[in-house]
């Protein structure tokens, strides 16, 4: 908006006429430095809509001579129709991406429903001891928990945690975490199940480290993103989701499903009866959905390794302070992450039943691509599942120990997390060693015949 004629006329709205390029101190000769191009004559007008400018059209170096008052004239007429053709263009837009979310929005409606009366009475008859301490470490089995412990357990973490510093309807915390596993959906793996282990771990490293914030907001930020973190989710990953153009993929350009599953939260939070966050002044209401909506979206893996690197300079500095609210925010980030893989960090028969559900729902999506004309990659395709063990260890120590070693770094106590995923990660490696072997030994074998 500020360089050369185009920069001008943006500003300005004004059109002009130039006989001369390099005779207008207006001019920027940038481009022709880069191109060799020599400008010479131009002529430049606004493309507006509704009197605001949108845009620019430009045209440079007429065959014979300078631009004449007929050619501004007929230029400007042109300009005119570039306005109307991008207005229309951009009522489509908005006209398509409406109709996508109401598609959106009918389909999740026609799949979910909110939790009814007769489900939170059953609930609230069942009374639990004031302190669970198995729940309290991260080797907690929740495979073996039945459905209506789990949100019972849901609800009692969540009492445990907030009860002395936030104020709260009983029957609205019951009713939101019933609707909570209502929303889920019932794929293999990123299921009710899986949003309840998540926030399990993440009630574990809170209450073993108390100290890690002082403040409510963080912590109750922390614990209900883990809860409703998959939300609605369809057992496909972004990737696919941008590939097959879903509507999901055509209003969210950036991080789909975790957006998707921020708003399913809200929408929770807004049913009649569900609002946990009620007592909250508007100010800390505001703030909290904001942490809410950082710690879903930190979720997507994509974005690990950028805040990873951020930490670790900040660690290496010796200069992270938990006062300090991008440390903070960093620190939340990585602690989604580590909570979302926390199969890894579980005893070894756990993360192994674990992970044969992980890659059931893999290739269900490497299938729905092959159907589709795609090539899966190899960890979503069935054909490639006999490197099962070779891509663990690359996960593993590509990922989650990296992350573990983050978090051990901030939360000493957490170190519990770094070590049972080190030796999980070391099972690993030895069953692919023993793979790779049997592949080796077949492939000899092989040979021989032939010969």
């Amino acid at each position: 908006m500020s360089k050369g004629i185009a920069g001008h006329v943006a500003s300005t709205g004004e059109g002009l006429n130039i006989e001369n390029a390099y005779d207008d101190e207006r001019f920027n000769a940038d481009v022709d430095s880069k191109t060799g191009y020599t400008t010479k004559t131009i002529l430049c007008m606004p493309i507006l809509i509704r009197g605001i400018v949108i845009g620019v059209v430009q045209m440079v170096n007429k065959h014979n001579g300078a631009f004449t008052r007929q050619d501004e004239d007929a230029f400007e007429v042109f300009a005119v129709y570039c306005g109307l053709a991008l207005h229309h263009a951009k009522l489509y837009d908005k006209i398509r991406r409406s109709e996508q979310k109401y598609r959106v929005a009918l389909e999740v409606l026609a799949y979910h429903s909110v939790c009814n009366s007769d489900e939170v009475n059953k609930l609230k008859k069942i009374e639990l001891n004031n302190r669970i301490i198995e729940l309290e470490t991260i080797d907690f089995n929740g495979m073996r928990l039945s459905e209506l412990e789990k949100p019972l357990y849901a609800a009692y973490m969540f009492k445990t945690l907030f009860s002395e510093t936030l104020h709260f309807e009983n029957d609205d915390l019951i009713r939101f975490v019933l609707t909570v596993r209502k929303k889920y959906r019932r794929v293999a793996y990123h299921n009710w199940a899986h949003g309840w282990s998540v926030a399990h771990a993440m009630f574990a490293t809170l209450v073993n480290s108390p100290e890690a914030f002082t403040n409510t907001f963080p912590s109750l930020a922390l614990y209900v993103s883990c809860l409703c973190h998959d939300l609605d989710h369809r057992g496909k990953n972004n990737a696919y989701m941008k590939s097959m153009e879903t509507p999901l993929a055509a209003i969210y350009s950036t991080s789909v499903m975790e957006r998707h599953h921020f708003n399913q939260t809200i929408s929770i939070l807004q049913q009649d009866g569900h609002n946990i966050l009620k007592s909250l002044d508007p100010e800390e209401y505001k703030e909290t959905l904001s942490l809410i909506k950082h710690c879903i979206l930190a979720t997507d893996l994509a974005l690990f390794f950028s805040n990873k690197a951020k930490l670790n300079v900040i660690l290496d500095r010796g200069e992270f302070d938990f006062s300090n609210r991008e440390h903070r925010l960093l620190t939340q980030a990585v602690m989604m992450t580590g909570c979302d893989l926390v199969a890894s960090a579980k005893p070894w028969s756990i993360q192994t039943e674990t992970v044969k559900v992980i890659f059931e729902e893999f290739y269900d999506q490497g299938d729905a691509e092959r159907l589709s004309g795609k090539e899966p990659i190899a960890m979503m395709d069935r054909n490639q599942a006999h490197m099962l063990p070779q891509m663990q260890v690359g996960f593993m120590r590509g990922i989650c120990m990296p992350c573990y070693d983050l978090i051990a770094r901030i939360f000493p106590k957490a170190d519990k997390m770094r070590e049972r995923c080190e030796y999980n990660a070391k099972k690993w490696e030895e069953l692919a060693a023993e793979q790779k072997a049997k592949q080796e030994a077949n492939g000899n074998k092989n040979g021989d015949d032939d010969s």
